[in-house]
């Protein structure tokens, strides 16, 4: 970790814990900063502010008190908590530093960054890469929403590491100095307009990634995207290309059935075991970002002949009674659950459903061809009704939950049928995480038996 006194004697302010909150929390402190941890989470309950103030640091836990913001150099915030938020609004009237976790990993790490972010394929991705390193012997760790908290990894990186790290808007509002050795972008599409107000402000905050980028640095582009290729434009770092429709001769490309970068053949198509055409654009991604870093074709072959994919992302769960069964929990917004559709051209029983960000489900109907029964739960189930008998599905259901979801759409489905969970929203009207919601769809699917 690098030593670094720009928090020596400052007054920080952490708003929000979970896992980051924590974890920065405790680093800013050790660096000799004057900590004050404000959570909305009543303190009797509060394991993580409890565990804070046992070692020293305040904590203001079941309100945002504005008289907080006295005297604070630097607010540290949750990713989650939006900018609406009375303190937060406050504080940038102050003119006050807003950050988020990750901009102070990197203010710590002696490793360098690779950043990923999009609206999909984000966890994949940065899995893919990060394999394929490790295959490779080139020292990567894994932060960021997948794996550990970002600044608790970067505390223990050397020089010789790499950080992979996924990184969703919310965090990349945060950064004021972060700036990844390769920047990747997967896709752009509409989404958490609950807290991004418009579809623009969402795409500046994912652009956020370029910005401290020099022409030393490396930005790995969807070609095939124009929103990822309109806000790449004019940026500072060599841009490198990938496309699963165009020959793109300086980047990754699909050309007769071979994955190329470069010009150079790295492998064929049908040795990837990976399912679903989408996760071509994602294995295309990671190809361009590893081959960056020297990766040998021979490290990627390994990792793609034997990689099937993470758990909550398209990810089989057993057959029953011939009834093939898939948990897409992640896929939390329109866009996802398309993809995960295309992956399939056998009868369907979507099981969908969530917190509901304000979105129409429209751009869902031309995917929903091979489904024969849409099972719905949570805020957004009439909204997903309407567009399922718009569509012409005859069997359009409504139930409580997940776990009701599960025996509804078993007892309508017959041998050779998916059921697919696959929200098409996030989970945070009846779930703390998208994970739990897939955990507890597997539960019930393993109950079935």
């Amino acid at each position: 970790m690098k030593t670094i006194d720009g928090y020596q004697n400052k007054q920080v302010l952490i708003l929000g814990l979970a896992k980051s909150g924590l974890a920065a929390a405790k680093l800013v402190k050790s660096l000799g900063a004057k900590v004050v941890v404000n959570d909305q989470k009543p303190y009797d309950e509060n394991d993580a502010a409890q565990e804070l103030e046992a070692i020293g640091i305040k904590v203001v836990c079941g309100h945002h008190p504005l008289e907080l913001l006295d005297g604070v150099d630097v607010i540290i915030k949750n990713p989650g908590i939006p900018y609406s938020n009375p303190l937060l609004q406050e504080a940038l009237k102050r003119k006050l530093s807003i950050i988020t976790e990750v901009e102070l990993a990197y203010q710590v790490s002696e490793a360098p960054f690779i950043g990923i972010t999009g609206s999909n394929g984000k966890t994949t991705t940065t899995t893919l890469i990060y394999k394929m390193l490790e295959e490779d012997r080139k020292n990567p760790l894994i932060a960021g929403n997948i794996g550990t908290v970002a600044c608790e990894v970067a505390q223990e990186a050397k020089s010789e590491n790499i950080i992979v790290t996924e990184l969703s808007s919310f965090q990349l509002m945060g950064i004021e100095t972060f700036k990844p050795k390769i920047s990747l972008f997967l896709n752009l599409f509409e989404a958490h307009l609950d807290y991004h107000g418009t579809k623009e402000e969402y795409a500046q905050a994912k652009a956020n990634i370029f910005k401290n980028q020099t022409q030393d640095d490396f930005a790995v582009v969807n070609m095939d995207d124009a929103e990822v290729r309109k806000v790449s434009e004019g940026i500072a770092a060599q841009i490198v290309p990938f496309s699963v429709k165009e020959e793109v001769k300086d980047g990754a490309y699909l050309l007769n059935n071979q994955l190329y970068f470069c010009n150079e053949a790295v492998m064929n198509v049908k040795d990837v075991v990976l399912p679903g055409k989408h996760n071509l654009e994602n294995i295309l991604a990671a190809i361009a970002v590893v081959k960056l870093l020297g990766c040998s074709n021979e490290a990627i072959y390994r990792v793609l002949t034997t990689f099937a994919g993470v758990k909550h992302r398209v990810q089989y769960v057993t057959t029953i009674n011939k009834r093939k069964f898939y948990n897409d929990s992640k896929a939390t917004n329109i866009l996802a659950t398309t993809v995960a559709l295309s992956a399939f051209t056998q009868p369907t029983i979507l099981l969908a459903g969530g917190l509901d960000r304000g979105n129409e489900f429209d751009e869902l109907k031309p995917s929903l061809e091979h489904v024969k029964a849409v099972i719905t739960f949570g805020e957004t189930a009439p909204k997903i009704e309407r567009v399922a008998k718009e569509a012409g599905i005859q069997v359009v259901k409504r139930v409580d939950n997940v776990k009701q979801a599960v025996i509804e759409a078993y007892d309508c489905s017959e041998e050779d049928d998916v059921v697919l969970l696959s929200p098409a929203c996030a989970s945070w009207d009846q779930f703390k995480t998208f994970e739990e919601r897939g955990d507890m769809f597997i539960k019930s699917v393993h109950k079935l038996k």
